[in-house]
């Protein structure tokens, strides 16, 4: 796959998320000037997924990773309204359950690979198996690199596949968690979003820098590359993810499969 993006992490870059911006709305000058760009990738989004669809010759799988109020939600209602709900599932991955748990740690995971035709969306990802437990202590460093290894050869036996991997780092600062997590105190109607886990993971930050860097740096390759989008501003996130889905799927130039009757002939 080649995908042209200045948020795109090559293969064995040594990532260092600190040094990446959280900011950048790459050249927007506001939200107003990028709305119309997004209802265009919207546009053509759907426009692919049709044929996408039809040909049933290949799969996307979209991974969605970041901190706690990185907008992975909002990326999804935001980016994948237009699109038809028969091509297109989404997956959330939260603590394994008990019969999870007793399986090999990807075994969740590959049960919601989306089929050929189909366009899958991870909210949260395999990645968490790595991620969290590693941050926790739960496994040792020795764990977490036979995972990434695991993990590695997994994404690689999709994409043999015709599984088309796009993974997404949703990058903010802690000034702007800290705004995000407010906004929803503030507002009563928000509240249902708060967890216990939103305010005690926060104390983890820097670990959870060390390890997404990590995982950045040894995961990212041109079958599965990670792209480390700036998010602090949600309207440019989401012009920044749309494009790099347009321009996979429009690379592809997939075709509708051959008719299987002649139309013409065809009296009602």
């Amino acid at each position: 796959m080649k995908i042209r993006s200045p948020y795109l992490i090559k293969p064995n870059e040594h990532v260092r998320l600190a040094k990446k911006s959280t900011s950048d709305t790459g050249g927007y000058k506001s939200e107003e000037s990028a709305a119309a760009v997004l209802v265009k990738h919207r546009t053509q989004l759907a426009d692919l997924q049709d044929t996408l669809y039809a040909s049933e010759s290949k799969a996307l799988l979209i991974v969605l990773q970041g901190m706690d109020t990185a907008g992975k939600d909002g990326t999804i209602s935001h980016i994948f309204s237009g699109v038809n709900p028969q091509g297109c599932d989404v997956a959330s991955f939260k603590v394994p359950t008990p019969i999870e748990a007793r399986h090999d740690f990807l075994w969740r995971t590959h049960a919601q690979v989306p089929p050929r035709g189909m366009i899958g969306i991870f909210n949260r990802s395999h990645y968490e198996d790595v991620l969290s437990p590693r941050v926790h202590k739960i496994i040792s460093d020795k764990v977490m690199r036979r995972r990434l290894d695991d993990i590695n050869s997994f994404e690689s036996m999709l994409f043999d596949n015709d599984v088309l991997i796009l993974k997404f780092y949703l990058h903010i600062s802690r000034d702007e968690q800290t705004r995000r997590l407010q906004s929803r105190i503030d507002n009563k109607k928000k509240h249902w979003k708060l967890s216990d886990a939103d305010i005690h993971e926060r104390k983890f930050w820097p670990d959870y820098m060390d390890a997404y860097n990590r995982i950045l740096s040894t995961t990212s390759h041109k079958h599965a590359p990670w792209f480390v989008i700036p998010s602090d501003n949600k309207w440019y996130r989401n012009v920044a993810i749309s494009a790099i889905i347009v321009d996979l799927l429009d690379g592809l130039k997939l075709k509708f499969p051959k008719p299987t009757l002649d139309a013409s002939e065809i009296k009602l």
